[in-house]
């Protein structure tokens, strides 16, 4: 039998390190500020939503797996939930509204894991609409929000259309349109994620899956440009896999090991000048004495 690499073992821990930059964009807008680039208020700190890098790796697993019928995803654009939640019911044979016993609950959950990627590695709420004895499941892969590795200061452009939205106001006479587009300059940006493989056994997760999941938080920017996104890269992907389930040390302990640092400070940088570049910045990763049992691989670096 061939041997799995340890990040891609599906059945041991993994604690993981993501870092992203971009550029002249808005990696993660408000709704409730105008869609102004999210930040920590009293640390001027970059945010970017757990949900947001989910939305992307949902948009990019289904393109890396093609037309595999296990990469379906269940939180898509345009699809109601509980029509999907139903079929679940229609495909094991059980009838809605009807009661039904904890093994075809279980068999309707598993039915679902098995036809989309995003329950298998997110989970979701399953008690809904008519299928409420479906209670919820727990994923494996949680995120954190990615936070920027120093203060960024988001700028407001004001910006103009050469035609307008009304004809009424073309009947007037006016010829250009305002509008508005927010963006950050620069901002180095620093995410965790975390595989339970206890839980990845309840849902099915196998060696593809995480597999694709590497691929997609490699490549997932180049699927999802647009003008208000700027330029989005990733930077440093670094896995530390455990040698079990249950984990032979703390994640903080690993995923501390990973550093950025500013290049130019002090004296190295008189006029104060912020970064602006990938470059501006150094990454290292202590790898020495790592707890026994725990390995690192970088994918992306």
């Amino acid at each position: 039998m061939t041997s799995v690499q340890p990040h891609l073992d599906p059945t041991v821990r993994h604690d993981m390190v993501f870092l992203f930059d971009v550029t002249d964009g808005n990696p993660n807008g408000d709704p409730d500020a105008g869609n102004r680039p999210r930040t920590d208020d009293e640390s001027g700190q970059g945010l970017v939503t757990d949900v947001a890098l989910k939305r992307k790796i949902r948009d990019t697993l289904a393109l890396a797996a093609a037309d595999n019928p296990r990469y379906g995803i269940f939180v898509q654009a345009g699809y109601a939930l509980n029509p999907r939640l139903e079929q679940s019911y229609a495909d094991n044979g059980l009838k809605l509204g009807a009661k039904i016993t904890k093994e075809d609950a279980a068999r309707a959950r598993a039915w679902l894991c098995d036809r989309y990627v995003d329950i298998r590695l997110f989970g979701a709420v399953l008690s809904v609409g008519k299928t409420q004895a479906l209670g919820q499941i727990r994923g494996p892969l949680q995120l954190s929000m990615a936070r920027s590795i120093d203060p960024v200061y988001p700028a407001d452009h004001a910006i103009t259309r050469v035609t307008q939205t009304r004809q009424e106001d073309i009947d007037k006479g006016e010829t250009t349109e305002m509008g508005g587009k927010w963006t950050v300059p620069y901002g180095l940006y620093k995410a965790e994620l975390y595989y339970s493989a206890t839980r990845a056994r309840e849902t099915g997760v196998d060696v593809t899956d995480l597999d694709l999941l590497y691929r997609t938080l490699e490549m997932m920017f180049d699927h999802d440009r647009s003008a208000t996104r700027g330029t989005l890269t990733p930077r440093g992907l670094y896995v530390f896999s455990h040698s079990d389930a249950f984990g032979a040390a703390p994640a903080h302990r690993l995923t501390e090991r990973v550093t950025v640092t500013r290049r130019h400070t002090g004296s190295d940088n008189p006029t104060g000048a912020p970064a602006r570049a990938f470059t501006d910045y150094d990454v290292s990763v202590n790898e020495t004495d790592l707890p026994r049992g725990v390995t690192m691989t970088k994918l992306v670096s």
